[in-house]
């Protein structure tokens, strides 16, 4: 182990010297032990894994290093919400939240039949984590368990600058009461895992830091309305993680879509097998040209002017993969509460999760899968009800 401490040392020293003039970027290392001596720490992630500055010149040093397992270039993600909106200022401080309107379902809930499940289930005791900008921490119409932050700033200021995580969680669990929506899975216990800023971007190693925060506290569900075109061994290794911890992991498929099934736009993290890829669709059942396609494409759901909360206390529409994805993830919600009275405690693998969103999907268009809708449109009522686990 000292000799790999040492090797670093003197590595680090030569590029001080060697890189002097060279730029120094943001780079994702992770070590065969836990000792970043001599490295310029940006922060750790977890055990072994940090972020550092590095000058390209360092990074191509340190990647021959052989107390380095891999380094590689930390990146932002963005959120999936069409078009990208630009950013929004916050409200200013001591402005009045706006007035509740009546409740109403939104037609992407009532499209996958949620509502006709809300008498058996609602999600009650299964723990959603939404990896985005956060959640409105006092909405009136969102009930939230906790929170974390994982971007530049406090670790407890998870509130949404933004809006897009609002939304997202909105149409996860806004509250069955008198006002404003309903979410596709009312129950559930809603936590925000704020990973990306009030611009809606996001570090690779942000997002990573927050799916290990997930693992520890045992989130069931993991809804990502985010992605990149650029794969991350820190982000595979992460999910993976979570993947095999029994964590079901939901995410936006992208709206890089080209219309032509031939091509493949899906994005990370969607791409991933161990990841439900959800694509978008409209209120004609139709996918939207912008809607990624490709092989990794695994269900579609409502994402066309989506009505929802929003940051303020107010509510919003928004289109896009991102707004797809968490119909999904209520659904699955509510098929894990099922799952979990039926079987005494036990939670369901993502197999078993998997096999029964796909076996009671509403098929869209040629029969069996194809690369526009996966398997179909999910059906919550066909996937809790008719589903015999």
């Amino acid at each position: 182990m000292k000799k790999v401490i040492v090797s670093i040392l003197i590595l680090m020293v030569l590029f001080s010297t060697a890189s002097a003039h060279s730029a120094k970027e943001r780079y994702i290392i992770k070590l065969k032990n836990d000792n970043p001596q001599g490295l310029e720490t940006v922060k750790k992630i977890k055990s072994g894994l940090y972020v550092i500055h590095a000058t390209p010149e360092e990074a191509k040093r340190l990647k021959k290093n052989p107390g380095v397992e891999y380094i590689e270039k930390d990146f932002k993600v963005n959120l999936m919400v069409y078009p990208v909106n630009p950013y929004k200022k916050p409200d200013k401080p001591g402005k009045p939240r706006p007035s509740q309107p009546a409740q109403e379902v939104p037609w992407g809930v009532d499209r996958i039949d949620a509502d006709i499940v809300w008498s058996d289930y609602n999600g009650s005791g299964v723990k959603v984590a939404v990896l985005d900008t956060g959640i409105d921490k006092d909405h009136p119409d969102l009930k939230i368990a906790g929170g974390v932050n994982f971007v530049a700033g406090k670790i407890d200021r998870w509130d949404d600058k933004n809006g897009h995580g609002t939304h997202v969680a909105g149409t996860i669990a806004a509250q069955n009461n008198d006002i404003g929506v309903v979410g596709v899975s009312p129950g559930v216990e809603l936590y925000a895992v704020k990973v990306l800023g009030n611009d809606g971007s996001g570090w690779v190693s942000d997002i990573a830091e927050g799916v290990y925060w997930c693992i520890e506290n045992g989130m069931d569900v993991i809804s990502m309305s985010f992605g990149s075109s650029y794969n991350s061994t820190t982000l595979y290794e992460a999910l993976y993680d979570a993947y095999t911890n029994g964590t079901i992991l939901i995410a936006a498929a992208g709206n890089s879509g080209d219309g032509d099934p031939n091509t493949d736009d899906v994005t990370y993290p969607a791409r991933y097998d161990f990841v439900i890829a959800v694509a978008a669709t409209d209120q004609a059942d139709s996918t939207p040209g912008w809607s990624s396609e490709g092989s990794e494409i695994d269900l579609a759901a409502p994402g066309v002017d989506i009505l929802s909360t929003y940051k303020g206390g107010g509510y919003t529409t928004f289109s896009g993969t991102s707004m797809a994805a968490p119909h999904v993830t209520g659904t699955v919600a509510l098929y894990i509460e099922k799952y979990v009275q039926n079987n005494n405690g036990t939670k369901p693998d993502f197999n078993t999760v998997y096999t029964a969103l796909i076996s009671n999907a509403d098929d869209l268009m040629d029969p069996g899968f194809d690369n526009y809708s996966g398997y179909g449109l999910v059906d919550a009522d066909g996937t809790v009800l008719e589903t015999g686990s």
